[in-house]
């Protein structure tokens, strides 16, 4: 899409192009003249924030005021997670300026009859084939599960890596087989990117309408759409170059990937028209923001109109009928 900013509420920041996230543990974050630089055991690194979409803070980071005023004016999330990325803690993100997206969301998820409208068209958007129109939800969810394992069972005949199936548990992470890792370091990945594009078009990470009671529920909807042809193959790959390092390698080869296929164009299209908006082209916009120069937000009126904010409505207001006489 192409719009003027500055002012202009409904641009949407920019998303494609931007790189698609940072892990950064044991270091010390703080503002630079161009973003923010890192300060650890390896020296002093650079990092330009404009074009950084997600930052993954891990376990020993530390990060100043003036670098997280710096990363959300360019429009990057930022989720403090547990080593490795496999844990989410809390989130920062900027605002998008704009609401009209969360209110259709809300609306759609508030609405029994368009809340599974969304439902279907987020499991029809999994499948390469056409998928009938006349499928129950419980079909679609049959459907589904059997496209999961078989993607699993080709994943694991490609590489050569065995699979015993999904298993891994937080507080035993170092039980878990190779592969089982690399799934949920690559899931976590894929999370903080959908989180990011989620936050920056102001939809909300809480209203998920397959996934439902987290904080992230919407989260899990979006990113499932890409996790067979992300995570799985990417996983897998890793797994089959060996146990060392494994967490680490794959956020690496998550980043090229996300990177060669251009997610980050996608994601926002395609959360539109799962909840039957029309799809925006998403393009890489700047989008420097003047707290002075930013309108206020409008005022609610009954009847779908909106007042202007910011002013000083007194002077307009009716005349108050006088006080009653009291004897």
């Amino acid at each position: 899409m192409s719009r003027p900013l500055g002012t202009d509420l409904s641009s949407l920041p920019r998303i494609a192009g931007s790189w698609s996230f940072l892990y950064v543990e044991q270091a010390r974050i703080e503002k630079d003249d161009d973003g923010v630089v890192l300060l650890g055991s390896r020296g002093r690194i650079s990092i330009p924030s404009a074009p950084l979409a997600t930052l993954l803070a891990g376990p020993g980071t530390t990060i100043t005021h003036a670098a997280v005023t710096a990363l959300a004016r360019s429009g990057c999330s930022i989720v403090w997670c547990g080593s490795t990325g496999v844990r989410f803690y809390a989130s920062g993100h900027p605002d998008s300026r704009r609401a009209a997206n969360l209110h259709w969301q809300a609306r759609a998820w508030a609405d029994p009859a368009a809340h599974l409208e969304v439902v279907k068209r987020l499991y029809r958007m999994r499948f390469a084939a056409p998928v009938s129109d006349h499928l129950t939800l419980e079909q679609l969810r049959g459907l589904e599960g059997v496209r999961v394992r078989d993607a699993y069972a080709a994943a694991s005949a490609a590489s050569g890596v065995p699979w015993k199936g999904r298993s891994w548990k937080r507080d035993a992470w170092g039980d878990a087989d190779p592969v089982n890792r690399a799934l949920s370091v690559a899931n976590t990945c894929l999370y903080g990117l959908c989180h990011a594009a989620i936050a920056a078009t102001g939809f909300s990470p809480a209203l998920g309408f397959i996934h439902t009671g987290k904080a992230l529920s919407f989260v899990y909807d979006i990113a499932d759409l890409y996790k067979i042809d992300l995570s799985v193959p990417v996983a897998f790959a890793t797994a089959h170059e060996g146990d060392r390092e494994v967490e680490s390698r794959t956020r690496r080869a998550c980043r090229e990937w996300l990177t060669a296929h251009r997610v980050l164009e996608r994601i926002v299209p395609d959360m539109q028209r799962a909840l039957g908006m029309i799809p925006e082209r998403v393009r890489t916009e700047s989008l420097a923001v003047d707290d002075e120069a930013v309108p206020p937000a409008a005022l609610w009126d009954p009847g779908g109109t909106d007042s202007p904010g910011g002013r000083n409505w007194a002077a307009d207001a009716p005349p108050r009928d006088s006080e009653p006489e009291t004897s």
